[in-house]
């Protein structure tokens, strides 16, 4: 069985982090895609919630994982494995995403699991790392 995740951030499609390239040479782009939801800049990353208003969207890549550990890595760098202190900073959770061409999957999402009240909001949904 094959496993989707959807990435917002460090790990989209054309990023140089070294882990995004790692995820392009272990799972196959299904393209881009959509999640309901707010983006935040937590640091020099963000962070996205849920939302249930239909104009309030996340910009991301979704990928099909060939690589079973690789969901294991990936919660690994994002801070949520079994081992990491609680309440982690997120929760990788299985949300629905739209692809482009409006076809809805459902995919493992890493959603912000801190308060957001003092982040800046990223109003167009998309992260740019510059």
């Amino acid at each position: 069985m094959t496993e989707r995740l959807f990435v917002y951030g460090t790990l989209k499609r054309g990023s140089r982090h070294p882990f995004a390239e790692q995820l392009a040479a272990k799972a196959s782009h299904l393209g881009e895609a959509r999640y309901n939801g707010r983006l935040y800049r937590v640091a020099h990353y963000p962070g996205a919630v849920a939302s249930s208003l239909p104009g309030e969207w996340v910009q991301g890549d979704v990928y099909d994982l060939r690589d079973p550990g690789l969901l294991k890595a990936l919660d690994r760098y994002e801070g949520c494995g079994p081992e990491d202190p609680k309440p982690t900073q997120y929760l990788r959770l299985l949300q629905t995403v739209k692809l482009s061409d409006g076809t809805a999957v459902e995919a493992w999402v890493y959603v912000y699991n801190r308060p957001v009240e003092k982040l800046e909001r990223i109003m167009s949904g998309c992260f740019d790392e510059a």
